[in-house]
């Protein structure tokens, strides 16, 4: 994969902030949650986040969401499955100016 195919697949990476009290609690302890791709391996969220935001990542966590079951009226139907990440930054970085959240 060429440098800029590579890049391009770093922006389609991070689908968007997960904003949750969950997430809020997190980012007291300098972690971030982002909603990503399905098929985003963690080397490929640490390197989107670090493009994106020009911070240093200390670590992340991904975990895989089920979708929920829902009812429709009568028609029984379901949710979409879903990953999020956790990211922790390094010591003295911060984006949540840039995320919206203070």
């Amino acid at each position: 994969m060429s440098v800029a195919a590579h890049q391009q697949r770093l922006m389609t990476v991070i689908r968007g902030p997960h904003l949750s009290e969950k997430s809020h609690m997190a980012a007291e302890s300098n972690q971030v949650v982002f909603k990503v791709r399905r098929d985003a391996t963690k080397r490929e969220i640490r390197q989107a986040v670090e493009l994106l935001f020009e911070v240093k990542v200390a670590d992340v966590t991904v975990l895989n969401v089920k979708g929920k079951v829902k009812r429709f009226g009568q028609t029984r139907g379901r949710r979409n499955d879903w990953k999020k990440a956790y990211v922790r930054l390094a010591e003295g970085s911060s984006i949540e100016s840039l995320l919206g959240t203070e």
